[in-house]
């Protein structure tokens, strides 16, 4: 059998569809091994920079040729020292110190694994976060802009799915935009608390960089401050085990999770609402909706936040049992898991985030569906509008209501039992009892009168509310999104 060249290589191993069909490159580069790898070898260079800057014997010769090879990588002899070890710490050192023989002896000077390990998430964590909120602001404000544009629209409400008053297709798109907003501050808040390991030591006692300063406290909590600085947070953790507290995994990941679930309650209302033909999906010209019934519309985009959405939300399970079970200082049953956990929820939700916004762009709205949805309920509702004008009329209100009752439900076993329209207007109309307000009858059913303050509501929460807090990633909301697949 002829030996497979890389493409063909690539095709006979799994590869997860997050990264090869679906993810964003950005996203999918923050969770990559050269972003891992460059990272440890900044913090390396981090930690000896701030070494030297407090009086241990570093040169500047050794901290330029680590500066000249962060990102000069060869990772076949990283994999081949890490084969030999099993360690990949101590692979990486090797392969850096391999290309930076001056400032071999000074690499990791002090460190244990888990601070270029644990710092590297908690950087990754936080870049995350930063790519996903400018796309989850986006996704607000089209919505934002199809709920304004929509605000007047009066459409048939539903609560237990069955047929309920009238609210406006901008103001149930509020509904849609206020869960998101929460999972905004909710993101920010997250991302915002994380802080920085730093600099701890093997058990978090920072014993060894103590005997490296020769007992001197302050240099140690320097040297802890400078690298922080570094790495660009404003706070490191002041306790540690080993690792920073798993609880900081559960904390990103449940607001993910979150987020997730306001995911899947929008597309699931956008799919029901396509089945009702009242709102659908982008449909794009060649889109194929089934192989087998060429009429179909599928709303496939949103059947796909749905699924995806189903899986970040099960991730947070992962991160509660992990902390549950750090025995003291820490354990290493969650380093594999997190390999896995935490990479797929940023990648997952990332995808679900870029399907959204595609989904958002492109909402297509039915008037005339959605207004003949409401001429078969609205009649009914009227009831209490059509005794009140009665009694004004000088109606008594018991009679109007016994009229009303039995006219009611003769229209109701029209529309289940025959299959008809509801006709019961129709019988209001004939009936002379009625003739008082005949005339109003137009003016009782309009639509717009059973809506409330549905359009102000609308205007006021996007003004007061939701455009304040997209400030923030206005020069990030341009460009519309396709989707490859």
């Amino acid at each position: 059998m002829a030996t497979p060249g890389a493409e063909e290589d690539a095709l006979s191993r799994y590869r997860s569809p997050l990264v090869s069909r679906y993810a964003s490159a950005e996203m999918g580069f923050n969770f990559s091994e050269r972003k891992k790898f460059g990272t440890w070898r900044r913090l390396w260079l981090f930690l000896a920079q701030a070494e030297k800057s407090l009086g241990l014997p570093i040169t500047d010769e050794q901290i330029q040729e680590m500066e000249a090879n962060l990102d000069n990588i060869d990772f076949k002899m990283a994999a081949e020292e890490e084969k030999k070890l099993r360690h990949d710490v101590m692979a990486h050192v090797h392969t850096f110190a391999h290309c930076c023989p001056k400032a071999a002896a000074i690499i990791h000077l002090g460190a244990t694994s888990c601070y270029v390990g644990d710092n590297t998430d908690l950087i990754v964590l936080r870049d995350g976060f930063n790519l996903l909120l400018p796309k989850l602001a986006r996704v607000i404000s089209r919505l934002a802009d199809f709920s304004e544009k929509y605000a007047d629209l009066p459409t048939l409400g539903f609560t237990h799915y069955q047929p309920a008053q009238l609210t406006t297709v901008g103001k149930r798109c509020c509904l849609w935009i206020q869960d998101l907003c929460m999972d905004l501050q909710n993101l920010e808040r997250a991302r915002d608390d994380l802080r920085f390991r730093g600099v701890k030591g093997t058990t978090g006692t920072q014993a060894s960089f103590l005997q490296l300063f020769e007992g001197d406290h302050s240099k140690v909590e320097e040297l802890d401050r400078l690298v922080t600085a570094k790495a660009g947070f404003k706070r490191a953790y002041m306790v540690t085990g080993q690792t920073y507290s798993r609880k900081v995994d559960i904390e990103v990941l449940s607001v993910l999770a979150s987020l997730g679930a306001s995911i899947h309650k929008i597309c699931t209302d956008i799919r029901l609402l396509a089945n009702l033909k009242e709102i659908e999906e982008p449909f794009e010209k060649d889109q194929i909706g089934s192989s087998a019934m060429p009429y179909k519309r599928n709303p496939m985009r949103s059947e796909r936040c749905c699924s995806l959405a189903r899986h970040l939300m099960t991730l947070v399970l992962d991160p509660l049992q992990t902390a549950s079970v750090q025995w003291f200082e820490r354990t290493l049953d969650d380093s594999a898991n997190r390999r896995v956990c935490l990479a797929e929820a940023f990648l997952t939700a990332d995808i679900i985030l870029s399907t959204l916004q595609n989904i958002s762009e492109g909402l297509v709205v039915y008037p005339k569906v959605i207004e003949r949805r409401i001429r078969q309920e609205l009649p009914f509702m009227a009831t209490e509008n059509i005794i009140m004008a009665m009694v004004k009329a000088g109606g008594n209100r018991q009679d109007c209501h016994e009229k009303i009752r039995v006219l009611s439900q003769q229209a109701a076993a029209v529309v289940k039992q025959e299959g008809g329209d509801n006709d019961f207007i129709d019988r209001v109309r004939a009936d002379p009892y009625f003739s008082p307000i005949h005339k109003q009858l137009e003016s009782l059913l309009d639509p717009s009168s059973f809506t409330g303050r549905a359009p102000q509501q609308v205007a006021k929460f996007l003004k007061e509310e939701v455009r304040p807090a997209l400030i923030p990633y206005q020069s990030k909301m341009g460009g519309k999104i396709e989707l490859s697949l």
